[in-house]
């Protein structure tokens, strides 16, 4: 407000000092600064995103794409705006029914032509049972109903172009062509043809007897003459002929067509005039859409013949002979057309005026061009990968240098002759090569050779690659296509308006010259707008108008219609692309994916390129998405989603799991020397570069080539790793060379290995444990189990240390497993022993043994003699011998040797634990002071997760702890599980078992010595390890078992009451000083024979004193293992006085805790 107070003239009397300057340069600078900090700041964070972001489009990551149709909400009327009404109505009508048509067209390209196309598809097994046909066809019904509705608009169409007499005959063109097509699927379609014949049986079934599929009869009757009606209309192939037979004579009097010779002529002149303009670029490389416009013309002229039944002989002929440049066109996926079969078929009178060698030359024609396409494939290959290659750096080189402004115009054009001349036409020669030579040789049915399908896929490969480029450089592209656009527009009315000035100078005034100048005008207004479909359409109209009267000169109309084509496809420029480029129809040629894996494999250089294959199979899914047979087309997506990964597997991925597999084993043993794996003679590829792809896209996922084979090496790795874990060094190397070699990221096994002496596994062991104990020998003092005998150079030992390796690598709960094992196994063992006790020659011995002791023993200071056990033996061995010559006791003498061997099996499983929890607790500094993780994590207030780990930590290491100091006493166990069922009355023939001790040792001493003996033959079958060097593992296993029974039926006091060892060594020392007295005598006698006798005599006494003092000493040990010095009855004395101590103490803090204490 105060500003407003001061004067007005204040303005002029301020004095400037400069200081306003000075403050806007520092504000300046600030803004600067802040600028640079800003766009630094940018930078840092676009890093920091992704090192993709930029210019560059990836085809295969980008969620998003940029669409370049130019686009606008004006209307028809809104556009279409001169002075001149009439001229105003006219181009209106044309461009509604020309808009009418494109519509049309993009329906039957998108749905209905897939629709027809995928019907059948997608199918499993099923679909062959009856009535999986009839309910696809049932589904489908509706689809033929819209499709009756479309071709029923087309034809009203194709009346109202021509009652109106346009000069769009083009457009009439590509509404015909439409119709065609849509007959030839059909034609085409065998599946369709069989489903429809099944749906009407079906439809007689339903007739006979409505009720049961509870149907309305009278409903029946519409609904059968409205499938007869569809068949009519769509199935008998009579679409494009049902049109073109119409009544286009209006029968009320109004407009006649067929009589309009005016009309006829005109109709005929256009035909020729499109015509001349597509002869000209067919088969030429500028051909961009000639095809699809000689298929319009091929339909205009059947048309134009059926309406004024006139034909042009020369014209016709000069038609005919298109197809030697073009044998077949395809007009969409696999259907392909023969425009002499067409032309033959619907006009057949002027075929009659041919010669029959010239028709017949032209299916000659096709077979030559068929081969002659073979032979060349590989050639237009490599020409096209250079052109392609090419044109791809000169995309990469023009888009991204800077446009120079004051060449700016001469950089547009270069710009939109590479979009156009080079890109575009490259890919719609190549697409055209693709579909032609597949679609052929599928029609022919002819066989490809595998360099045809080669060739083919490197094609669809360079189709993919052109249009992975322009998507790749969208945002260029758009900014390009966009000056481009205004450019041509801005040419487009520079040549229009030289051609109003002309029209304007000229004073001679007529309706015709003001209808070209008002088309000049509209064509002038219409061009100053974005370039849409609707306004170039406008345009071409309004210059279809304009042209006329000679406005333009020859040397300016051509150069105005090139723009024109050039606005056309740069407006259009993506979506052109993009149809050229699409590869919907590998669908139906999908049988060439397996070879091209194939060659993929054996060529990994260009692994690269199955991104582009795996593009071009995705084009099938949106076409796929019209089928309407299945309940839902996501079904048909399954069934070729699953085909397609099926084939990559089997093709590509298997066999690279397995090659990779196979060179890391040989690599690896390469010691054995297996095969010649030099490359020189072999040949070499380089597996490697599969693994530097990116993920490939195809449908909702990416297929990781490296985390597939990852995964499939870690699995197979870690399997076998399990089955064998000894080899757990091997598959570790393996591992690290995969990295080394490939780059494979592998995911270490984190199973616990084991040490190269693992010997025998535990669960090996245990599955097998009466093997087991037959086959080995076990050392009680070392705790050693030795192999008894082998084929081998070596025997196999298992130590506690081997034990404890297996534990380790199993955990801790194989002890308890294992112990049960053991105690299964000891039943079967003790039910054998039952029984041999029970044997009546065995149990009358016995019982006889026991009365002559109890007789004798007084007399005989109660020691039980030793020739009474050997008295035994021999009795025994009278009862009968195997054929190993082996006696009852004998067996007897083995089968206790296998309970001792698997209550020796059982210490060692023990003592393995204990070593194995030493091990594991060996890192705890104090096992008397281990510190409470989880309190200590409860105090730093860690989080939950921390704290679970901490709890785990703690009871593990208490876990450790108590195995460690403790361990399971399972003899003990062992022991109550059998004593009470060995003491029972009914076993009381087991209480003999004391009195054949004496025999069974006799017998185990013999068997011993003369294992002993075997070890200095040639023949050692029999042998066994002694005393010389290795303790008697025999000895070992049959005093455990000897033991263990004696304290199962509580008789070591009868036992001891035998003195048996205290028998055996008076009669040996007896013996021996017998001898040593004899030697006395006969030493003067000098019998040197005699002597030597008396020595081996006294060895022999000496081996034998040895072994029963190593048996006695033996026994003693294994006995404190069962606590021999308690009777059964003290134990259960001692037992009883710990229940009453413990539940005294019980009672007593009972009477502390209480709070009211009972006082009497």
């Amino acid at each position: 407000m105060a500003v407003e107070t001061l004067s007005p003239d204040w303005e002029f009397d301020r004095v400037d000092d400069g200081s306003q300057k000075i403050h806007a340069e520092v504000q300046l600078k600030n803004y600067g600064r802040f600028l640079e900090e800003y766009t630094s700041q940018l930078r840092r964070i676009e890093d920091a995103l992704d090192d993709s972001i930029g210019d560059v489009w990836d085809f295969n990551l980008d969620p998003i794409a940029l669409k370049l149709l130019p686009y606008e909400q004006s209307s028809l009327l809104e556009l279409i705006k001169t002075e001149n009404k009439v001229l105003n109505k006219v181009i209106t009508v044309y461009a509604a029914l020309c808009c009418e048509i494109k519509k049309l067209k993009y329906e039957a390209e998108t749905k209905f032509y897939n629709g027809l196309l995928f019907y059948g598809e997608g199918a499993t097994d099923s679909s062959m049972v009856e009535g999986e046909c009839q309910i696809q066809m049932g589904r489908f019904i509706s689809f033929l109903q819209e499709l009756s509705c479309f071709v029923t608009r087309c034809y009203e169409v194709v009346m109202n172009v021509v009652h109106q007499l346009a000069t769009m005959y083009e457009h009439l063109g590509e509404l015909l062509t439409v119709l065609l097509t849509l007959d030839e699927i059909i034609d085409n379609h065998i599946t369709l043809k069989d489903h429809w014949t099944m749906y009407k049986r079906l439809l007689k079934s339903v007739h006979h007897n409505p009720s049961k599929f509870g149907i309305q009869e009278e409903k029946l009757k519409p609904f059968e003459k409205f499938l007869l009606k569809l068949e009519g209309q769509l199935l008998d192939g009579m679409i494009f002929q049902a049109c073109i037979e119409q009544q286009f004579d209006s029968l009320n009097g109004g407009v006649s067509v067929s009589k309009n010779s005016t009309f006829a002529e005109e109709f005929a002149h256009s035909i020729r005039s499109v015509f001349a303009n597509v002869e000209a670029k067919l088969g030429e490389p500028s051909e961009i859409d000639q095809r699809d416009k000689y298929v319009g013309i091929c339909g205009l002229f059947v048309l134009h013949f059926q309406i004024f039944r006139t034909v042009d002989k020369k014209f016709y002929k000069s038609l005919l002979d298109i197809c030697k440049k073009v044998p077949a066109i395809t007009l969409t996926a696999n259907i392909i057309w023969f425009p002499d079969n067409f032309l033959i078929q619907k006009i057949p009178a002027a075929a009659k005026l041919l010669d029959r060698k010239s028709l017949q030359a032209i299916k000659i024609h096709r077979d030559t061009f068929l081969q002659q396409k073979a032979q060349s494939l590989t050639k237009d290959v490599q020409s096209y990968y250079v052109f392609v290659s090419s044109w791809m750096m000169k995309m990469e080189s023009i888009l991204s240098k800077e446009q120079r402004m004051d060449k700016f115009a001469e950089d547009l054009t270069n710009r939109c002759n590479v979009f156009i001349q080079v890109g575009f036409l490259y890919a719609y020669s190549i697409s055209t090569i693709i579909k032609t030579t597949m679609n052929l040789y599928m029609s022919m049915q002819k066989p490809m050779t595998k360099t045809s399908v080669k060739a083919l896929c490197r094609l669809v490969e360079l189709l993919k690659a052109i249009e992975h480029m322009f998507y790749r450089r969208s945002m260029v592209v758009a900014d390009s296509v966009s000056h481009i656009t205004q450019h041509l527009q801005h040419q487009a009315l520079n040549s229009i308006s030289v051609a109003k000035k002309r029209v304007i100078s000229d004073k001679k005034y007529s309706e015709q010259r003001l209808d070209v100048l008002s088309a000049l005008v509209l064509a002038e207004n219409t061009l100053n707008g974005p370039s849409t479909k609707q306004r170039r359409l406008i345009v071409s109209l309004a210059l279809s108008v304009g042209t006329q009267m000679k406005t333009f000169k020859d040397e300016e109309l051509f150069p105005l219609q090139v723009v024109m084509k050039k606005l056309d496809l740069i407006s259009e420029l993506r979506e052109r692309v993009q149809t050229q480029c699409d590869c919907c129809f590998l669908y139906w040629h999908r049988a060439v994916f397996p070879i091209y894996l194939d060659d993929v494999y054996e060529n990994a250089v260009d692994a690269a390129r199955l991104h582009y294959m795996f593009s071009a199979l995705r084009d099938c899914v949106p076409a796929m998405m019209h089928s309407r047979h299945l309940e839902s087309y996501e079904r048909l997506l399954d069934c070729y989603d699953k085909e397609i990964m099926e084939i990559l597997n089997e093709h590509l991925l298997d066999k690279l799991c397995k090659e990779i597999e196979k060179d890391l084993r040989l690599s690896v043993h390469t010691h054995l020397k297996l095969d010649d794996r030099n490359p020189f003679k072999v040949g070499m590829k380089d597996l490697a570069l599969f693994f530097s792809l990116n993920p490939i896209r195809f449908f909702d996922r990416f297929i990781d080539i490296r985390a597939y084979v990852t995964h499939y090496l870690d699995k197979t790795f870690y399997n076998l790793t399990t089955v064998a874990l000894h080899d757990w060094a091997t598959y570790s190397e393996m591992r690290n060379l995969a990295t080394q070699r490939y780059g494979l990221v592998m995911t270490e096994a984190h199973l616990p290995s084991q040490t190269l002496e693992q010997g025998l596994d535990v669960l090996e062991i245990m599955r097998n444990i009466h093997i087991f104990v037959s086959r080995y020998l076990y050392n009680l003092n070392n705790q050693i189990f030795i192999e008894r005998t082998s084929n081998n150079k070596h025997l196999n030992t298992i130590n506690i240390r081997h034990i404890a390796n297996s534990i380790r690598t199993h955990g801790t709960g194989i002890m308890n497993t294992t112990v049960n094992f053991t105690y299964q196994f000891l039943k079967k063992k003790f039910y054998i022993f039952s029984q041999f006790m029970y044997d009546e020659h065995i149990k009358s011995r016995l019982i006889k043994d026991i009365r002559f002791f109890r007789e004798i023993k007084d007399q005989n200071d109660h020691k039980y003699p030793f020739d009474r056990a050997e008295k035994f033996n021999r009795g025994i061995r009278k009862l009968g011998i195997t054929p190993e010559g082996q006696s009852y006791l004998d067996q007897f003498r083995q089968l206790i040797s296998q309970i001792g061997n698997a209550m020796g099996y059982v210490r060692m499983i023990r003592s393995g634990g204990l070593h194995c929890s030493s091990n594991a607790i060996r890192f705890v500094p104090d096992l008397e002071d281990i510190v409470n993780f989880e309190e200590l994590v409860k105090e730093e207030g860690l989080a939950e997760e921390t704290l679970k780990a901490a709890r785990h930590l703690d009871s593990v290491l208490s876990d450790h702890t108590r195995n460690s100091a403790e361990g399971t006493e399972y003899f003990k166990m062992l022991v109550d599980v059998f004593a009470p069922e060995f003491r029972r009355p009914k076993n009381i023939h087991l209480r003999n078992f004391y009195i054949i001790v004496p025999p069974l040792t006799l017998n185990f001493v013999e068997h011993s010595i003369g294992c002993k003996e075997k070890l200095n033959k040639k023949n050692k079958i029999g042998a066994a390890f002694t005393d010389d060097g290795f303790p008697n593992g025999i000895v070992f296993s049959l005093i455990l078992c000897v033991a263990y029974i004696l304290k199962l039926l509580d008789q070591y006091q009868e036992f001891d009451s035998l003195h048996w060892f205290q028998s055996v060594r008076e009669k040996y020392l007896k013996e021996i000083r017998a001898v040593a007295k004899q030697q006395n005598v006969q030493s003067t006698s000098q019998d040197e024979k005699l002597l030597q006798t008396m020595n081996l005599t006294q060895k022999r006494l000496d081996v034998y004193l040895q072994e029963f003092e190593l048996l006695y000493f033996s026994l003693s040990s294994a006995r404190i293992f069962f606590r021999a010095d308690k009777t059964a009855a003290e134990e259960n004395q001692e037992k009883k006085e710990k229940e009453e101590t413990k539940t005294n103490n019980g009672d007593l803090s009972d009477s502390i805790v209480s709070a009211d204490p009972v006082v009497k």
